[in-house]
C-alpha cells in the first residue's frame, strides 16, 4: 500500500515531510491539537508560515535518543515479534500519495501480521497531564496510530509509552504498551481519512479551512 522513500540525512528528511500530511498532523487537522490549529498547519504546509523548530528543545532530544534503547527494549520484552527500523525514511501510500508516516518501527507479530511500533517518551509535570494518559492515551498520539495505520495498511499498532515523574529526590518511570487493532478502530479510521482528504483539497485548492478548536 506504501512506496519507501530513502532519504539522504535529516534536512532532506524534514523537507520530505513537508509534501504531505504526517502522523503529527493528524490531531491538529481534527482540532484536537491544542498548541496548533488547523488554521497555522494549512499556512505552514502553503508556505506562508515556518514551522517552529523544535529539535533543539530538552524533551525532544530525550525521546530521539531513549527511542533506540526503548525499542530494543521491546525487542527484549516482546522476543516473538520481530522489529525493524530505519533512518530517514517516509512511507508514502501509493493511492493517497500525500498521507505519509515516519514509524519508529514495523512489526511483524507471531501470526505474520504487519504492525507498526511507536515510542513515546513524556515527562508528567501536572496532575492533568496525568488524567490523559488513565486508562488511555491522548488524543494526538491516538490519531497519530491511526494515520500510520491508514498509510500502512497494516493490521495493528503498539505504542510503548514511557512516563518520567520527577521528584525533589528521586525519579519513577513507568513503561505502558497500548495495543491496537485496526478491525477495531474502522469507523476513526473512516473519520480520520475524510478529514485528511478534505485538508488536503484546501491546500490543493488554496483555500484556508475553518478554524476548529480542540473543547475545553
Amino acid at each position: 500500500m506504501f512506496n519507501r522513500i530513502k532519504c539522504k540525512d535529516h534536512e532532506s528528511w524534514l523537507a520530505e515531510r513537508q509534501k504531505g500530511i504526517g502522523g503529527s498532523d493528524a490531531a491538529t487537522i481534527l482540532g484536537l491539537n491544542p498548541y496548533k490549529t488547523n488554521q497555522e498547519l494549512y499556512r505552514e504546509k502553503i508556505g506562508l508560515i515556518i514551522p517552529e523548530d523544535i529539535s533543539a528543545k530538552p524533551y525532544v532530544k530525550y525521546g530521539i535518543n531513549a527511542e533506540g534503547s526503548l525499542r530494543q527494549l521491546f525487542r527484549l520484552d516482546y522476543p516473538d515479534y520481530k522489529v525493524y527500523s530505519r533512518n530517514n525514511e517516509i512511507l508514502r501510500n501509493k493511492k493517497l500519495p500525500y498521507l505519509q508516516a515516519s514509524v519508529d518501527g514495523e512489526l511483524t507479530d507471531p501470526e505474520g501480521r504487519k504492525g507498526i511500533l511507536e515510542v513515546k517518551t513524556t515527562t508528567i509535570l501536572r496532575s492533568m497531564q496525568k488524567e490523559q494518559w488513565r486508562d488511555r492515551v491522548p488524543d494526538n498520539y491516538y490519531c497519530q496510530i491511526l494515520h500510520y495505520l491508514l498509510v500502512t495498511g497494516y493490521e495493528f499498532a503498539i505504542l510503548k509509552a514511557q512516563m518520567k515523574y520527577e521528584y525533589p529526590e528521586k525519579m519513577k518511570l513507568i513503561t505502558n504498551h497500548y495495543h491496537f487493532e485496526k478491525s477495531d478502530l474502522i469507523d476513526d479510521l473512516k473519520t480520520l481519512l475524510r478529514a485528511e482528504v478534505k485538508f488536503w483539497d484546501h491546500i490543493i485548492n488554496e483555500q484556508e479551512p475553518d478554524l476548529l478548536l480542540p473543547a475545553i
